[in-house]
């Protein structure tokens, strides 16, 4: 992959340097020390990957982002040093395009800390980039197993799926959301563990239902939304538990909006609303496809309103989405299908 830094610090952008020249796999084909220089440069040579920061001069690494994936759009993942302080810029990020993020490597002590992980997202992003998403293949696959479910009029959940540009959907469809909501919702997004707790409570002081992450054998409960703790993929047992499972390990996507929204169709014991919302890849159609062969209202997002609309477009393609709505419309649309679903 052709691969490109923005970063203001010089000892930082040594440290990616070593980093992917180490590896061998990967070429640098240019440096930006501020965000701003970045959008110049990627509007001259289009990179396949971009390492952005966040804090720097002149452009921070939202607005670069921002405006790179409107004049040159590209795969952008954030690297940033301090995770916990900058989780609001993170989030923000991420709704602007960006891809993913991981914490800036160390190259100290003991061979220092982090380089596994920038190596393996890097290299994880390049695999899903050549993903195509023409989805004839894998028509139905993940609905294999699935069984008729008995469901209650008492109860109602809404499973959400998303990726590139999850945060800020998420934020603009939760905010449509009354404190005292009467479905539960569940929300699959594609982020490291380390931001998933910001990411709640990120979520959490600007909504007005309870965001918070999902522990180890809870249930959905009315008016909480619940997002993943770990990279571990959530699963629904039959009493409506929710756990952690690291299998299907050989699944591309952690945690995976697949194999939720499957276990969902096969034990959930109450009424359903699947979300499917922007992202790049293909993860959740197989399952909005499950959600929908038992009779769950299935809603992707459309193609207008999103920053990638690889994750709906392939749902749509199969057939799995009953209905196809602006993000600005999705909330109410929620709102008012939970209701009925609980009158």
């Amino acid at each position: 992959m052709k691969l490109a830094i923005v970063n203001d610090l010089p000892m930082v952008v040594e440290i990616l340097r070593r980093l992917i020249q180490g590896e061998g796999k990967h070429e640098i084909i240019w440096v930006a020390e501020n965000g701003k220089i970045a959008v110049e440069k990627c509007s001259q040579q289009v990179p396949d990957l971009v390492l952005m920061d966040l804090i720097m001069p002149v452009m921070n690494g939202v607005e670069s982002t921002r405006r790179i994936m409107q004049y040159s759009p590209c795969p952008i993942l954030v690297v940033t040093s301090s995770v916990s302080g900058n989780s609001g810029l993170v989030f923000e990020a991420m709704g602007a395009g960006a891809l993913d993020v991981v914490a800036t490597p160390i190259l100290f002590g003991d061979n220092g800390t982090g380089g596994h992980e920038l190596l393996e997202k890097i290299n994880r992003i390049g695999k899903l980039v050549g993903i195509k998403d023409s989805s004839a293949s894998k028509k139905g696959k993940s609905t294999e197993g699935t069984r008729s479910v008995v469901r209650g009029k008492d109860k109602c959940l809404v499973a959400i799926g998303c990726s590139t540009g999850g945060p800020q959907a998420l934020l603009t469809i939760l905010q449509s959301l009354p404190a005292e909501f009467p479905a539960s919702v569940v929300v699959i997004q594609h982020m490291d563990k380390q931001f998933s707790g910001g990411m709640a409570s990120w979520l959490n002081g600007q909504v007005q239902p309870e965001v918070r992450t999902l522990q180890v054998g809870e249930q959905p409960q009315p008016g909480v939304v619940l997002v993943p703790s770990t990279n571990n993929h959530v699963v629904m047992k039959p009493n409506n538990a929710l756990n952690y499972s690291s299998e299907p390990k050989d699944c591309f996507y952690h945690p995976s909006v697949d194999v939720f929204f499957t276990s969902v169709a096969r034990h959930w014991q109450g009424k359903c609303i699947g979300v499917l919302l922007t992202g790049m890849g293909k993860d959740g159609a197989d399952g909005l496809l499950a959600l929908h062969r038992q009779g769950c209202l299935t809603i992707a997002q459309d193609e207008r309103s999103c920053i990638v609309y690889g994750m709906p477009k392939a749902a749509i393609e199969l057939g799995a989405a009953e209905k196809i709505l602006p993000l600005d419309a999705i909330g109410s649309t929620i709102k008012n299908e939970a209701a009925v679903k609980m009158g």
